[in-house]
């Protein structure tokens, strides 16, 4: 079993659900989430920490995965955790085989594994970004704190590509402090955009 979780051929699924896509480029779409367990990255504001520790969640065979996504919709988000702890090679080619849309949710922090029609990159200060992350992201979607990450987004947007999208969202339990900050910053560079977790004022999962 463990051989077949290095290899991408099973994973530690933590939850998979259909819903609204939330946050970012693609909010308001319809999409089937697939949060697989794992990460290291750690962010002391993240709202999945049970998701961390991948042997908490039981390794499951993506061929299950697949066949579930399926029934739902045409566009499936993986998130995590940090999906790209593992090789997503798999299970983007089992998905693309059913012809269906392959999004990710990561921190870039590992090597970029999988075939992805959408990848949002969401960098973290303590583990940043390889390379081929910051050059194939569609979007940029930087986590507002306080005032200085409005500094590290700068820092985060000039690594990556030129089509990529950038949004800066308030991190939801100061979106009240952080809110006007980000909207002022983004009048004076008009380069960024809002975004926010419309799930969570639309009490959806």
């Amino acid at each position: 079993m463990l051989e077949k979780v290095n290899k991408g051929e099973m994973l530690p699924l933590m939850e998979e659900f259909y819903t609204i896509q939330g946050e970012g480029y693609y909010k308001g779409t319809a999409a089937y989430f697939i949060r697989v367990g794992g990460c290291d990255v750690g962010c002391h504001w993240c709202d999945v920490k049970e998701s961390w520790n991948a042997e908490t969640h039981p390794p499951t065979e993506i061929s299950s995965i697949v066949e579930n996504a399926a029934k739902y919709s045409d566009t499936i988000v993986v998130t995590g955790g940090e999906p790209l702890t593992w090789n997503m090679n798999p299970l983007t080619k089992a998905l693309k085989a059913k012809n269906l849309t392959t999004h990710i949710e990561t921190s870039g922090a590992y090597e970029l594994t999988g075939d992805w029609d959408w990848i949002c990159l969401s960098p973290k200060k303590n583990k940043l970004p390889v390379k081929a992350v910051y050059d194939n992201a569609n979007e940029l979607k930087v986590i507002v704190y306080n005032k200085h990450d409005l500094v590290f987004a700068e820092e985060q947007a000039a690594k990556t590509n030129n089509n990529c999208i950038l949004y800066l969202q308030p991190e939801w339990s100061v979106r009240g402090k952080m809110v006007p900050e980000i909207v002022d910053f983004v009048m004076k560079n008009p380069k960024w955009k809002v975004s926010l977790q419309t799930h969570k004022y639309l009490n959806i999962p």
